[in-house]
C-alpha cells in the first residue's frame, strides 16, 4: 500500500494542479528568470494548496539555468517527475518501505540541492526526493530502513533548495543508471522514449 507524501491526502479542496508547461503564456523570463517573481508567481496560483503537476511536462523555464544546455546546443526541458509546491518546511513522508540508498547536496542554480535516493526491495524501483532542506540529509546514512509513512524530509527555502520556490521534486527509476544522490530530473526531446521508460509516471504517489 504507498503512503500519502503529504501530511494531509490531497484533494480537490486543498490541492491543485499547476501548468508550466511551454504552453502556458502568463510565464516569461520575466518571472521564471528571477526567484522573487518566480515564488510570488507560485504562490498567487496555489492560495495556500499545495500545487502538483508536471510529469513529462515540455518547459522552457530551465531555459533560464546554464546547467540545463546540452552540448547539442538545445537545452534538456522535458520534466520528468511530478513536483510538489508547498510552503518551505512542509513535510513529506516515505510513500513505501525501502532503505536509503544516496544522498548529497546537488549544487548550484537550477540544481536539485539537498536530495534523497531509496530504494524500494519489494517494487524493485527506486524514489528521488529532491530540493530539501539542507538539516535533512544531516542524520542520514546509507542502507538505513525506512518505513512507509515515516517522515523522510521536508521542502528546502530558494537559499538551499537551487533556487527555485519551495517544491519536491519526486521521481519513480527503474535503473539509476550507476548515479549516486541524484539522477537526472530533465531530459532533452530526443531521449525522452528511454526515460520515460525508466522513469515512470508517479502519479498514483499523489
Amino acid at each position: 500500500m504507498i503512503h500519502r507524501l503529504f501530511p494531509e491526502p490531497l484533494t480537490s479542496f486543498n490541492s491543485i494542479a499547476l501548468d508550466l508547461s511551454a504552453t502556458n503564456t502568463e510565464l516569461n523570463s520575466s518571472i521564471y528568470g528571477n526567484t522573487s517573481a518566480f515564488c510570488e508567481y507560485i504562490n498567487a496560483k496555489l492560495a495556500g494548496k499545495i500545487g502538483f503537476g508536471g510529469y513529462l511536462e515540455h518547459r522552457v523555464i530551465y531555459e533560464s539555468h546554464e546547467n540545463f544546455a546540452t552540448a547539442s546546443a538545445d537545452f534538456r526541458n522535458i520534466h520528468l517527475g511530478m513536483d510538489f509546491w508547498a510552503d518551505a518546511g512542509t513535510q513529506v513522508f516515505a510513500p513505501l518501505a525501502g532503505e536509503v540508498h544516496s544522498f548529497q547536496v546537488n549544487a548550484g542554480s537550477g540544481n536539485y540541492g539537498p536530495t534523497i535516493v531509496l530504494y524500494h526491495p519489494a517494487e524493485n524501483i527506486y524514489s528521488l526526493y529532491g530540493h530539501l532542506a539542507s538539516s535533512d540529509l544531516a542524520q542520514l546514512e546509507v542502507g538505513t530502513h525506512i518505513t512507509a509513512g515515516q517522515q523522510l524530509c521536508h521542502l528546502g527555502k530558494p537559499e538551499e533548495n537551487g533556487d527555485w520556490p519551495p517544491h519536491l521534486h519526486f521521481q519513480l527509476i527503474r535503473d539509476m543508471q550507476g548515479f549516486m544522490g541524484d539522477y537526472p530530473g530533465v531530459c532533452s526531446l530526443r531521449d525522452v522514449d528511454y526515460y520515460a521508460q525508466n522513469c515512470p509516471d508517479p502519479e498514483g504517489f499523489k
